[in-house]
């Protein structure tokens, strides 16, 4: 596995679970495209048209709707973070406030993906990147493949 300590200084549970970087920075994409399959669009509801939003979804930084912006890809919410052959899983992660600061995809494997801000996308484990800067899991949802 690839590890980088720059990473795990910025998520310390990182460091504590399996990771593995796989692919360079980018600045063309953030963590809420990745999730979605989009890899050239920066997902944030921002009212000066500054980057893409999904239309007709709320644009406000709600769990409610981030919710919404997924459901238009055929996400439901669910309680499950384990791995269901016949779905495809998105994890929400959530700050103290309930405000969305992060989007994980789960992959085949049972591992998750992600999109770190403007640096690496890496594989990880769910939990390695709970914690002060990503908060907490606020919700799970999942689409059949």
């Amino acid at each position: 596995m690839t590890k980088a300590i720059h990473l795990e200084l910025r998520y310390p549970n990182l460091a504590i679970t399996d990771y593995n970087v796989t692919s360079p920075r980018s600045q063309e994409y953030n963590c809420f495209a990745w999730a979605a399959g989009d890899q050239e669009r920066w997902w944030q509801p921002t009212p000066e048209d500054q980057f893409y939003w999904v239309e007709g979804v709320p644009m406000e930084e709600t769990l409610s709707a981030y919710i919404q912006a997924y459901q238009t890809l055929g996400y439901e919410p669910c309680d499950d973070r384990t791995i269901e052959s016949e779905y495809e899983k998105i994890a929400l992660y959530i700050n103290d406030e309930g405000i969305p600061v992060h989007a994980a995809r789960q992959l085949p494997s049972g591992m998750w993906t992600s999109k770190l801000g403007a640096l690496e996308d890496i594989e990880h484990q769910i939990e390695g990147l709970t914690g002060d800067r990503y908060g907490e899991i606020g919700q799970i949802l999942k689409r059949s493949k």
